[in-house]
């Protein structure tokens, strides 16, 4: 059973990369048919290899690693392409094939008669491989490979529309943002290699009680930066709403369920490290805190349905930062898995109803859906109510387990943040749900005749993530604290650690975030069901703010006039440099060379030959020019170089002698 589990953990991200393989090389050879069912079958295959692999750790209750060969040693440095398979690495490895599978399915249909459809694929599958290699490595090395791999695959996805100037834009944007991110964990390798002479995960920790206080809190803020830039927290957020550009399942797959969270894991894998540095907890906390409230105000009035979703996207990764700065690791693991369900679910419909009104994404030239689209309506109105919190949906229990654990350890400040976030959530997404489906049609006559619920292969995975986003989280959480994922995941993370809390608090503490939820719901209810009027007089009452939020506090502008523009006049200046300077300097040279050769060849001819006529010598070096020298024989020029250098040892010799 031990090899079956060994080579079952080999299969999971190979048979994806035999994808990557058949279709990158041989797609243009086959039907579109064939290409999916290549992609959706391979990522189909890796999830029945989890399932094996998980119910093994299960049983066992031990990780496992294998080795598939070694990579790059020599002195202190030995690096195997090796995978390490844990509790925290099973739950990663069912969300990525899971919900990656579903919406592998959901791609067959919403793609459907594109351009580029068997290279849409290939990428996905290469997004696939990465994912896996980043949580499945055994050490630094191979994390950063999968790291840079997602990077490089959003950027081809983001992009996917290249002939789209905004997509283009937007991943070349998603890019660089990422790499300022690449940059700070980059140094946190570098350091974790010096202080341990080692990048493997085990041997690491075995040694984090070596380092001292300061020395934890660089590395650990430098890898919270790569996490910061892949998942999209304050200040490096900006990135992530634009990503929208690509394709619907491409936000649905990499910007909510999977790329995103890759920094969550990064930090808890890491959480040895950030434990050793209070001061690096603490800024994990006010990132997460800040940029769950500031992403949730801008959602408030953004006018885009995937948008409003990507907003949304960033807010509950904030909550997830908050989590692991408060050192409550399993609900950020929790959040991760909850909301990989109903995010997922959300983008799908959401793209199930831009699949229905032929492109169409502003939300102010939607209304009355619900009856022309009655399955995207209720799998949407089920995703939003996960969202939200309302019990029993899924993130109801994550999302309260990160609140109360803040409440619990009496970090008030932090507890305010999430609660103000959670109303804000409950009454955007309320928001978006009634300005879609509510109301009188806003749609023109062309797109409102054409208006067509999406085929099973779209609505079935939609209904599989529906299921998941009503039962994951009472099924994986509940009791709250002691469900079977905190049970499960305890010997990698710890114990959770708010079991001193009493029942009544905990149950006043879920009341209390119900009601959030629930005081969201009634004022979306209010402002876009019952008087849609008073939403309008309130954003021309407030038009200053609205402005402000909905033009996202000018981030991009500021960010723009303070770095992007500095750094185009610099590389206009370095620009003029080198093609003034540099190759002014190169062509002077070559210059030289030309006024020389011409100057000796006069000299030769008016003076040398002059001189040499006199004497009687012309006809001996009459056919002799020292621009012959330059015959364009490499050996000609090889023996000139020898005897220079013997005649130069003779001077040499001659000059130590005497």
């Amino acid at each position: 059973m031990s090899d079956l589990t060994d080579f079952l953990i080999k299969l999971i991200p190979l048979l994806p990369l035999l994808a990557v393989i058949a279709n990158g090389l041989l797609g243009s050879r086959y039907s579109h048919g064939t290409a999916h069912r290549l992609a959706w079958g391979s990522v189909g295959l890796s999830f029945l290899c989890t399932i094996g692999v998980f119910a093994e750790i299960v049983k066992t209750g031990t990780a496992r690693e294998v080795v598939v060969y070694q990579w790059i040693f020599g002195g202190d440095l030995s690096i195997n392409l090796a995978f390490l398979v844990d509790s925290l690495t099973c739950i990663w490895l069912l969300i990525i094939t899971g919900v990656g599978f579903l919406i592998h399915v959901y791609s067959v249909g919403y793609m459907h008669g594109e351009t580029g459809f068997t290279r849409f694929f290939t990428y996905m599958n290469l997004f696939m491989v990465s994912m896996l290699l980043l949580v499945m490595g055994n050490n630094y090395v191979v994390l950063f490979i999968g790291w840079e791999g997602v990077g490089l695959c959003s950027y081809l996805l983001i992009g996917y529309y290249y002939d789209k100037t905004s997509a283009a834009k937007a991943a070349s944007k998603a890019f660089v943002v990422n790499r300022i991110g690449d940059a700070g964990f980059l140094l946190a390798i570098f350091l974790v290699f010096i202080h341990f002479k080692t990048l493997d995960y085990t041997k690491v920790f075995a040694q984090v009680d070596t380092l001292s206080p300061e020395i934890a809190t660089v590395i650990a803020l430098c890898l919270l930066i790569g996490a910061v830039g892949k998942s999209a927290q304050l200040p490096l957020h900006t990135w992530l709403p634009d990503a929208m550009e690509g394709p619907t399942p491409v936000s649905a797959l990499i910007h909510a369920a999977t790329m995103v969270t890759a920094g969550i894991y990064m930090i808890v894998r890491n959480h040895a490290i950030f434990d050793a540095s209070p001061v690096a907890m603490e800024v994990v906390a006010i990132v997460g805190g800040g940029t769950a409230l500031f992403a949730a105000t801008i959602g408030l009035v953004q006018t885009d349905i995937k948008r409003v979703l990507a907003y949304s996207t960033v807010s509950q990764l904030g909550y997830m930062f908050l989590g692991c700065g408060l050192g409550a690791y399993t609900a950020a693991v929790f959040h991760v898995m909850t909301h990989a369900f109903f995010k997922a679910l959300l983008f799908l419909s959401a793209g199930s109803v831009i699949h229905a009104l032929s492109g169409e994404q502003d939300i102010q030239k939607m209304g009355g859906l619900s009856q022309k689209i009655p399955w995207t309506f209720r799998l949407f109105l089920i995703g939003t109510i996960a969202i939200a919190g309302i019990p029993p949906l899924a993130g109801f229990w994550s999302k309260d387990e990160i609140m109360g654990h803040a409440f619990v350890t009496h970090r008030y400040f932090y507890y305010s943040l999430a609660v103000i976030g959670a109303l804000l959530t409950s009454f955007y997404m309320f928001r978006l749900t009634y300005l879609t489906f509510s109301g009188p049609s806003r749609m023109d006559h062309h797109t409102e005749e054409h208006v067509h619920e999406s085929p099973m292969v779209m609505i079935g995975p939609l209904m599989a993530l529906g299921v998941l986003s009503v039962l994951g989280g009472l099924v994986l959480g509940f009791p709250s604290e002691r469900g079977w994922l905190h049970r499960f995941l305890e010997p990698v993370v710890g114990a959770a650690g708010t079991h001193g809390a009493s029942t009544e608090l905990m149950v006043a503490l879920m009341g209390g975030a119900t009601a959030i939820a629930l005081l969201g719901w009634g004022l979306a209810h209010f402002l876009y069901y019952v008087d849609p009027s008073a939403a309008e007089t309130g954003a021309s009452r407030f038009s200053g703010a609205y402005r402000i939020l909905l033009n996202k506090y000018y981030i991009d502008e500021l960010y723009d006039l303070l770095f992007v523009e500095p750094l185009k006049r610099l590389g206009t200046l370095l620009d003029w440099f080198d093609r003034t300077i540099i190759d002014g300097l190169v062509r002077g040279v070559g210059r030289m060379a030309e006024w020389s050769s011409a100057a000796s060849t006069w000299i030769e001819k008016h003076i040398i030959y002059a001189g040499l006529n006199v004497i009687g010598y012309s006809n001996h070096l009459a056919a002799w020019e020292g621009r012959k020298v330059q015959s364009g024989m490499v050996h000609h020029y090889a023996g000139l170089i020898v005897a220079g250098i013997f005649l130069l040892a003779l001077v040499v010799q001659f000059i130590i002698q005497r």
